[in-house]
């Protein structure tokens, strides 16, 4: 079973991330800001993570840029999710290592999970 941990302020959006992810069989892990999420990335070694940008504590720039200097961290894959739509963002976070970006206004539920999920089969041992 794949984990993803996810990372996103809103409450809301966060529940329901996480509820429609375990219902498709994953592994989920949260995290309300980017703080925790480092602690959650170093503690659950999460197969995918999904980040959202504008956090507490720690943005989620930041949060990658940490993740890219860590060779125990860096491989694991990102998608952003964000509502930051401008493309100067978007580069910033393709840059910084992301293999994604959604903009939540642009993205359904259903879009998103099936780019998890055909990413983490593409990565999946044989």
């Amino acid at each position: 079973m794949s984990k993803v941990l996810i990372v996103e302020d809103d409450k809301f959006l966060r529940t329901l991330l996480e509820k429609k992810l375990r219902s498709e069989s994953f592994e989920v892990v949260t995290a309300a800001d980017g703080e925790e999420a480092m602690n959650q990335l170093v503690s659950t070694n999460p197969d995918m993570v999904l980040l959202d940008i504008i956090l507490p504590k720690i943005s989620g720039f930041s949060f990658l840029e940490q993740v890219q200097k860590d060779p125990n961290l860096n491989k694991i894959p990102v998608i952003i999710l964000s509502n930051l739509a401008q493309g100067e963002d978007v580069q910033k976070g393709k840059d910084l290592g992301a293999i994604d970006y959604f903009v939540k206004a642009n993205t359904s539920l259903e879009d998103l999970i099936k780019k998890v999920r055909a990413f983490l089969q593409d990565k999946a041992p044989l």
